[in-house]
């Protein structure tokens, strides 16, 4: 279940990173607009004001068309083949299904409640939960909609589109069958919406108000949960309905900042007093300041053999964090190493943004500095300057605190951060599977020496343990996400980095390689290579949920050679293990799918729920 859940995770990322760019641009546009800034060129009706307009409107389009892209992205990230037909077929139905949903309305809208269908839409409102997509007139639905119904055709596709259908049907395989299909579905499904949504509406509507008046205890928590889920995947289920979705402000945050952007550099009133809800909108803040100094930590922690390696490492992640925003090549540097110190810094991001929000810092402020910058601090500084300043001495206090636990904890609990490894992890003997890899590598870079990705995708495959040892292969922003067949014929740690790879995280056959920011041009040059080797239908193979648990309870007991006795409590697993020390901690019992963790002495009680038996067998079974 909870790799099901990490690739929903990954998959919602595709449209989202078209987000930042969309963002970028359209805040500049309002910087360009500025009469503050640029004086009377800026003035409405100039044409410098008109070219930064039609621009505006460019940059608006996937904030305006945020249904359409999640119903077009999901399918590319979830369907198992043919993945831009799976993505054609998701547009069709959505449209279909709005279309039933518009029809249903019209022609019976107060008997499920919607009384205003017939009265024009008006900018800027609610319209009683109405909105326009494509061109329908259709209940507002919002993300929410656009992700059921691509989580049905994704369903539809993958069981579907294969199939072979009598010669005499033959026209109608493929696409065609699914968007048939998926027409007969939407009929019930629309009625369905058209009787339930108007109802969540309201709730939504309690909900919103809910957090907006939370206060700064909501504030911690979002952010808490924000930074800490990150190792799951599922901090995308956390942060977009927020940034994205209706859980605070009709239409996202971010897309209501930037709206506001003009009107809030024009006024002298506070920003919290503006704009209060963007208090939710702050975890950038540790990518520019925090992570800088975690790098910091490990540089000064770490052997003085391995300082300028370590620098070499960290120096560009830290950049990249700071001004790009992207924190997964620091993250898992420790992250799996260092547990204690992922809980320490998500425990403090939540308290510095908080503590931020108390002293009236807010915005929109999600990147790294660029974004930050552009959405924030260039056009908000004539009037909002002190803020700024007050944001910066937070986040420079908090720094200095984050330096020195790290460095504190790192010393006094020898954790193996970057630079303190064993001194031969890096110089060792190669292994059969990583002197291949090697040597496919530099075959495969003379061959391709136009090509920058094709090297480390040919490495990486063999490193797999070839394409017959992968299950299933898919990708987050930075990270290549793996199933293998066999643990054991995969390579060691340091044959990934030696390709290029900041890290390796493990667990149990699922395995996370952390490429960075060109992970699905990694991504493509492995599964063209596996087509062509007969391998093109890896990505479609279901992992059984059962089996996932027990060989990851395994794996996370300190493997089969520490578990001297296994048995069924009810709704527990029981173990004796040999060494207690060996037994992971709790949180990493949970991502596997536990629900706690209690050990006591060599007794480990593992709470799994009524599957208990099950899985015991399993696990049985691969003892």
């Amino acid at each position: 279940m909870m790799q099901k859940l990490q690739r929903f995770g990954a998959a919602m990322f595709v449209p989202v990173l078209l987000f930042s760019f969309a963002g970028i641009v359209v805040a500049l546009c309002s910087l360009f607009t500025n009469p503050l800034i640029f004086g009377s060129l800026a003035k409405e009706g100039t044409f410098w004001n008109g070219i930064w307009n039609v621009v505006a409107n460019g940059g608006w389009t996937v904030f305006n068309q945020v249904n359409l892209l999640f119903v077009v992205g999901l399918p590319i990230g979830l369907a198992h083949a043919a993945k831009g037909r799976a993505a054609m077929e998701s547009l069709v139905i959505y449209l279909t299904f709005n279309y039933f949903v518009a029809g249903f309305l019209q022609y019976w809208g107060p008997f499920f409640g919607v009384n205003n269908y017939a009265k024009d839409l008006v900018a800027n409102s609610t319209n009683g939960g109405l909105t326009m997509i494509a061109g329908i007139k259709t209940l507002n639905t919002s993300m929410v909609g656009a992700l059921l119904v691509a989580g049905i055709v994704i369903y539809l596709h993958n069981h579907f589109f294969d199939k072979k259908l009598p010669d005499w049907l033959a026209t109608f395989q493929g696409s065609t069958y699914v968007v048939m299909l998926g027409f007969f579905v939407m009929i019930p499904f629309a009625f369905l919406t058209c009787l339930v949504w108007p109802k969540i509406q309201l709730g939504i509507t309690s909900m919103q108000t809910f957090i907006v008046h939370s206060g700064l205890v909501g504030v911690w928590i979002y952010t808490f949960l924000n930074r800490i889920l990150i190792p799951t995947g599922l901090h995308h289920l956390v942060y977009i309905p927020f940034q994205f979705g209706p859980a605070v402000v009709e239409g996202g945050l971010q897309p209501y900042w930037l709206k506001h952007l003009a009107e809030f550099a024009q006024s002298s009133k506070p920003l919290s007093v503006l704009a209060p809800e963007l208090g939710f909108q702050l975890y950038g803040n540790e990518k520019v300041f925090l992570v800088p100094a975690i790098c910091y930590a490990f540089y000064a922690t770490a052997k003085k053999s391995k300082k300028k390696q370590t620098s070499a490492l960290l120096i560009p992640a830290a950049l990249t964090s700071v001004f790009a925003g992207i924190t997964e090549p620091v993250d898992f540097t420790y992250l799996f190493a260092a547990p204690v110190l992922w809980v320490i810094y998500s425990l403090l991001s939540a308290t510095m943004n908080t503590t931020m929000c108390a002293f009236g810092v807010v915005g929109n402020m999600t990147d790294g500095a660029i974004g930050i910058a552009a959405q924030n601090w260039i056009p908000l500084w004539p009037h909002h300057w002190q803020t700024y300043i007050i944001q910066f001495v937070i986040g420079f206090i908090f720094a200095i605190i984050v330096f020195f636990i790290f460095k504190y904890m790192i010393l006094k609990f020898n954790y193996i951060t970057p630079g303190r490894e064993a001194d031969d992890e890096d110089v060792k003997l190669l292994s059969k599977a990583e002197y291949k890899a090697k040597k496919a590598a530099e075959k495969a870079g003379s061959a391709n020496a136009n090509d920058p990705y094709i090297a480390r995708a040919s490495a990486y495959l063999e490193l797999l343990g070839g394409p017959s040892n992968i299950e299933d292969l898919t990708s987050c922003a930075t990270r290549l996400r793996v199933t293998v067949v066999d643990p054991n014929k995969v390579a060691s740690d340091s044959a990934f980095k030696q390709n290029k790879a900041v890290s390796v995280v493990h667990h149990g056959k699922a395995l996370q390689v952390i490429v960075g920011l060109d992970v699905a041009q990694v991504l493509e040059r492995m599964q063209a290579m596996m087509q062509e080797q007969g391998h093109d239908n890896v990505a479609s193979t279901e992992v059984d949920p059962t089996l996932e648990k027990a060989t990851g309870f395994i794996d996370l007991l300190g493997g089969q050679s520490n578990i001297e006795k296994l048995m069924s409590c009810a709704t527990r697993l029981r173990v004796t293990v040999v060494d207690p020390s060996l037994v992971a901690d709790e949180v990493a019992f949970k991502q596997v799918g536990a629900y706690n963790l209690e050990i006591k002495d060599k007794e480990v009680d593992i709470a799994v729920g009524l599957e208990t038996d099950d899985i015991i067998a399993k696990m049985k079974e691969i003892m």
